[in-house]
């Protein structure tokens, strides 16, 4: 408020301060995903919601040039935020976007690179070969607005522009790559293409489909866990770990064996969990379920070191990025309200984390039931094991995995 008031007092036009205000709200917002480098970006309320992360937007662009790509059309651009990617990769690019404005706002973000293009037309309609592509990139809106706000769009066909239109394009430019929501269902999906789920610091953000040549490793389910750490210097480091179900005897029909509690448990990550690839985490760690409908693995040793498969890494050095977080069981119990409560009283037990899966429990009511009042720190998992409630007490290990 003392902002725009001042702004008022200079004779700044109110609908050009708000504009102004606008920014600066949305650039604070977009530090998440951009960085210092929001500062010199604009963006629309939508674009900046569906804009790709720079982190990940790198590794898209990494795809295309590996596969040997020189000239990107980025059909569905929003702000710009792939295009940027693919521009700061050496890559010629056409981006388009259907909204006028969003069109002008990729331009003023592409700015710095002579080589980068924006158009405000439909991208599906141009004749890509006439314009020299040979490397396509989509990323469809997933949210329509109405009175009540945005709407999560889960139907493919109901993207804008509707999946099976991307699709198409590929007859004409093979090396195709297509961004969706990571709830995509793996029904319908198709078969000539690398699908790939892809978290960032434990957050599931997305789903890319690859074909042609951007799929080197041919098609199927894969996931990508990208983490980031912080060395003593301040200076940030960026660690990536692919799985690929292609990569396993029996690829994805591969299935996990179910056993007893062993002296460690295993939460894979979300994007490992997303592409269905539970079992196949299962395999690398050497590990159980302890439940064949449970995402939870057990083992009786530590999981691999990073020189045999990228896990059991310190979070303060470099090197793959871990497919799951580890924990070392202390005890195991069977879930039941009066014997939890008792258990941890006798534990002096006053801070809790709870976490579940496969159970009903309400975490913070739970917490609330339990009246927890003593002086230690604890971490309980509440899940299946072999059908029956169980509880387990973990420590989580050092470094997470």
């Amino acid at each position: 408020m003392r902002t725009s008031t001042k702004l008022r007092e200079q004779g700044v036009a109110p609908d050009l301060a708000a504009a102004a205000l606008t920014q600066s709200r949305l650039r604070g917002k977009a530090r998440t995903k951009f960085g210092e480098l929001a500062e010199q970006m604009l963006f629309t309320a939508d674009g900046l919601e569906q804009a790709t992360r720079l982190r990940v937007a790198s590794l898209h662009a990494d795809r295309f040039t590996k596969a040997g790509v020189t000239h990107v059309a980025d059909l569905t651009s929003g702000i710009g935020a792939d295009a940027m990617a693919f521009a700061g990769a050496g890559l010629r690019v056409l981006a388009t976007d259907i909204d006028e404005v969003t069109a002008r706002i990729a331009a003023w973000n592409l700015r710095q690179f002579p080589e980068a293009e924006a158009r405000h037309t439909d991208g599906l309609g141009l004749d890509l070969r006439a314009e020299h592509v040979d490397g396509v990139f989509a990323d469809p809106a997933r949210r329509t607005r109405g009175p009540r706000g945005s709407r999560r769009i889960f139907d493919p066909s109901s993207y804008e522009p509707p999946l099976d239109s991307v699709f198409a394009l590929r007859r004409s430019v093979p090396a195709l790559g297509i961004k969706v929501g990571p709830g995509i269902p793996h029904e319908g999906l198709p078969h000539d293409a690398e699908v790939q789920w892809v978290s960032v610091d434990g957050d599931v953000v997305e789903a890319g489909l690859w074909f042609g040549t951007l799929a080197p490793g041919g098609p199927g389910r894969s996931a990508l866990v990208v983490r980031t750490t912080v060395d003593g210097d301040g200076k940030e480091h960026t660690r990536t770990r692919a799985l690929r179900a292609s990569d396993h005897p029996g690829g994805e029909a591969l299935e996990a064996a179910t056993g007893p509690v062993g002296q460690y448990l295993y939460e894979p990550d979300g994007a490992v969990i997303r592409a269905g690839l539970v079992a196949h985490a299962a395999a690398e760690l050497g590990g159980r379920l302890l439940d064949p409908t449970i995402a939870y693995v057990t083992t009786d040793d530590l999981a691999p070191l990073p020189g045999e498969h990228g896990l059991a890494l310190p979070a303060d050095t470099t090197g793959a990025a871990p497919i799951a977080t580890g924990y070392r069981v202390l005890d195991t119990l069977p879930f039941g309200l009066k014997r939890l409560k008792a258990y941890l009283r006798e534990r002096n037990v006053g801070r809790l984390t709870i976490k579940k899966r496969g159970t009903a429990v309400v975490p913070e009511q739970l917490r609330k039931q339990l009246v927890l009042s003593g002086t230690e720190e604890a971490t309980i998992v509440l899940t299946r094991v072999a059908g029956a409630q169980t509880v387990l007490l973990v420590e989580p290990l050092r470094g997470g995995a």
